[in-house]
């Protein structure tokens, strides 16, 4: 990957999005949102259906365009010369020919973004061995499984090296083992110091591959920080206790209200500032002869941030 600013010179920001909105009739999809995204950062962007992120990428990649506010690109204009070549944009929808072979499609997409000569051979060379398609190169796109196709879309889009590169939802379909092989490529490319803004429905994908994330809402970034940040400024230092009982004769929904917490079916689920409440709830317990079958101590994640923020679940 090239340095994110040439040496003497300031440092531009990977992406800078000021008071951005855009309104499809009476919709307001991104309502005055703004974001700065540091350079060498792996950038988790999270949000509900319906929250405005896909506009908001779309704002990004230059397929929408702004009401209002500004969108830059290492400070480029999108949409100009500088900010395509800068940006690398790798959709949900698989963006390949199906009738040409891997090599060839790689060809067609370097091409597109000005490569030839050598420059473009080892391009090519670097998809295909990041991709783990080499010994595929001369296989039809066609023949392809699910997995092959998705790191081939992924090489295609990011064949001219960018410095920003946008990944959205990149494993969507595919099976557990090819997953794990495309977690592998975006953490090689992040160690190689390239600045990703990533897309998912998956919440462990995000806790595992990102080091800041952002959650859109109502058009609007709503948290911003690491994993941990955000889990201490929801939650503080509190967690979780769960404790399953066996079916008796107690209210458990009353019980676990005076406990401070909730009941469901046999389990009871309470929030507690320390680990050391455990001990007074199961002196509760006993006393009010309710016989525990286990418990267990949590702490709050990324997942349960989300939903206490949107009110929904990722997937949903």
């Amino acid at each position: 990957m090239r340095n994110a600013h040439s040496a003497g010179t300031a440092p531009v920001l990977p992406l800078h999005i000021e008071s951005l909105v855009k309104r499809f009739g009476a919709t307001t999809a991104v309502a005055g949102a703004s974001l700065e995204i540091e350079a060498g950062a792996c950038f988790g962007l999270l949000g509900p259906n319906g929250a405005g992120k896909s506009t908001l990428i779309r704002s990004i990649v230059g397929r929408v365009r702004p009401d209002s506010g500004t969108v830059s690109i290492f400070g480029h204009t999108v949409g100009s010369a500088g900010a395509r070549t800068d940006l690398g944009w790798v959709p949900q929808e698989l963006a390949l020919y199906p009738l040409l072979t891997c090599r060839e499609n790689l060809q067609a997409f370097g091409r597109y973004q000005g490569l030839s000569g050598r420059k473009l051979d080892d391009a090519i060379a670097w998809c295909l061995e990041w991709a783990s398609l080499a010994d595929r190169a001369k296989s039809t796109v066609k023949t392809l499984s699910g997995g092959m196709k998705r790191r081939l879309n992924m090489a295609a889009g990011l064949i001219h090296r960018p410095r920003l590169i946008l990944l959205d939802e990149p494993t969507v379909g595919v099976d557990p083992q090819s997953r794990n092989r495309i977690f592998e490529m975006v953490e090689a490319l992040h160690a190689e110091g390239a600045t990703i803004i990533y897309t998912t429905h998956y919440m462990e994908e995000a806790e595992r591959l990102c080091d800041t994330i952002a959650v859109i809402d109502h058009g609007r970034i709503i948290a911003l920080g690491s994993k941990e940040a955000l889990v201490g400024q929801v939650f503080g230092t509190r967690s979780w206790v769960t404790m399953r009982v066996a079916p008796g004769p107690v209210d458990l929904a009353a019980w676990a209200a005076v406990q401070g917490g909730t009941a469901q079916e046999n389990t009871v689920l309470v929030s507690v500032e320390r680990p050391s409440a455990i001990g007074a709830l199961l002196e509760a317990a006993a006393r009010d002869r309710l016989e525990v079958l286990d418990v267990t101590l949590q702490r709050p994640n990324l997942e349960s941030v989300f939903l206490h923020l949107t009110g929904k679940e990722l997937r949903a």
